[in-house]
């Protein structure tokens, strides 16, 4: 089988090295797309592929029908809007992810940025401790329960909100779980968002959400940009002087809210959550070895498109 790695942004040495080794060792063959700036040259590449690994890169309906043999792509990371599940469907192709790979990487990103933001972004004058303070995770999913995990080193008390989890299980863990968001949003200082964006939470964190937070209170976001209703977000920190968003997906408006709110707005220049060194070589060697499985026994544990 023809397995092409397409990426815009390439993965580390390392993990072509063991992309490669667990490809070659199954019988397949490894062929790689790095570094293209023509969607036209990922077209040609993936027209007689039998499966297709990538990162960020758009894996659009026209992408699709220029592959003619492809049989399985897997986004090497966790989110998967990149994707055309839609497309993959319509030709039988089995689409995938790779959960959980990241996790820690952007985990440890929400904290950063906690303290980052309470210790006045680095610059001089008093800042705040995390010790003692609420912390809220909308979603309570890979992500959410290495937060959890991180944020009660710092002696946080840590709250939850997941409709999908059982509070037996949240409480398990040492956390406080809450029935409705809205009890999350009003009891939490900082609230970490792990919510996918789809129909029903795009543009869901809005004004009356957001604004139930206590005195000083903190959004982060590392999720998707989608599930902000930026123009809410706006109206939010014009009313509540005291509130702070801190985002790793960079509102559209970023240029403006950092004119107006500087101190208490901060973006990264680019989504960094799953920039290490680490989640990049454990999404590849992961998508790599589900390629294989499902080449030889026909395992779909990660499909999306089912």
């Amino acid at each position: 089988m023809k397995i092409l790695t397409a990426t815009e942004k390439p993965f580390a040495k390392t993990a072509i090295d063991g992309i490669r080794k667990i490809i070659e060792s199954s019988g397949h063959q490894l062929y790689l797309l790095e570094k293209y700036t023509e969607a036209s040259q990922l077209l040609s590449a993936v027209a007689d592929a039998d499966a297709l690994i990538v990162r960020s890169d758009k894996v659009t309906k026209q992408v699709i029908e220029a592959a003619g043999k492809l049989k399985i792509v897997v986004r090497a990371g966790a989110g998967f809007d990149n994707l055309d599940l839609d497309a993959c469907t319509e030709k039988n192709i089995v689409a995938m992810n790779t959960p959980g790979q990241n996790s820690n990487a952007v985990a440890e990103l929400v904290l950063g940025l906690m303290v980052f933001m309470n210790r006045n972004k680095f610059n001089a004058g008093t800042g705040a401790e995390l010790k003692g303070k609420k912390l809220g995770i909308h979603a309570y999913g890979n992500v959410g329960r290495l937060v959890a995990r991180i944020a009660k080193g710092f002696d946080m008390q840590v709250w939850a909100f997941d409709p999908f989890i059982k509070k037996e299980t949240m409480q398990a863990d040492g956390i406080t779980a809450v029935d409705n968001v809205e009890d999350l949003y009003s009891n939490c200082d900082y609230v970490s968002l792990h919510i996918p964006a789809n129909d029903k939470t795009k543009k869901s964190i809005n004004f009356k959400l957001l604004d139930l937070m206590p005195k000083g209170g903190c959004l982060i976001n590392t999720a998707r940009r989608e599930v902000i209703d930026e123009d809410d977000l706006m109206k939010l920190l014009e009313k509540r002087t005291d509130m702070k968003y801190v985002t790793d997906v960079a509102p559209s408006n970023i240029a403006e809210l950092q004119q107006k709110f500087d101190a208490r707005i901060f973006a990264t220049p680019k989504k960094i959550g799953a920039e290490t060194a680490e989640a990049n070589i454990n999404a590849g060697l992961a998508a790599a070895n589900q390629i294989v499985n499902f080449f030889k026994n026909g395992d779909t544990t990660f499909q999306l498109n089912k």
